[in-house]
């Protein structure tokens, strides 16, 4: 059983027992999530599409590692005979979570 949940401006596949890197927030070690913002149940035959989200439907997880860093991005502008350099960095932080259950 397979379930697309929305979280954070973004939809993700995810089955039990899939390991998945959302975005960050607040959350300790070993601590419950719930997702109840379901789009779609699919597998074990039949598939539920929801009119936005699926009446009912839940998904749990636990929190793997509260804190990740993603790749640092380094991007840089240059303007040709203008004299301007701009350089910046950044680096996404994400929540490592495991997915314990799916109920619909």
């Amino acid at each position: 059983m397979y379930a697309i949940i929305k979280d954070g401006g973004h939809q993700y596949r995810v089955e039990q027992g899939q390991r998945l890197r959302i975005h960050f927030r607040e959350a300790l070690k070993d601590a419950s999530v719930t997702f109840d913002q379901v789009c779609m149940l699919g597998g074990d035959g039949a598939t539920r599409i929801g009119t936005p989200f699926v009446a009912g439907a839940k998904v749990e997880a636990k929190v793997i590692s509260p804190l990740v860093k993603g790749v640092k991005l380094n991007p840089s502008f240059y303007r040709v005979r203008k004299h301007s350099r701009k350089r910046t960095g950044h680096r996404q932080h994400y929540v490592e979570i495991e997915i314990t259950g799916i109920a619909g």
